[in-house]
């Protein structure tokens, strides 16, 4: 036997108190410029998805797989740099 429930248990499962901490929303802005990086290089692959890339297509990729990756240094050397909290 099935059972049939209804979807408000799943809307209301998500209440105010469930939004994200200060410290979730900094790491995220602390991030966002890899995360834009990242959005970007996916859109360069896209567009090739269904083409034979251009010499410009190709050009594109190449510029935003850098960017990731320098940004994923900037992030990582960001990270590490950063004084762990607790100890004074």
């Amino acid at each position: 036997m099935h059972h049939i429930v209804t979807v408000q248990d799943a809307v209301t499962a998500f209440a105010d108190f469930m939004e994200p901490t200060g410290a979730e929303l900094d790491a995220i802005e602390q991030e966002m410029p890899l995360i834009l990086a990242e959005v970007d290089l996916l859109d360069a692959q896209i567009i090739t998805l269904d083409r034979t890339p251009t010499e410009l297509d190709a050009r594109r990729l190449r510029r935003s797989r850098r960017r990731v990756l320098a940004e994923r240094a900037a992030l990582a050397n960001r990270t590490a740099t950063a004084p762990a909290g607790g100890a004074a």
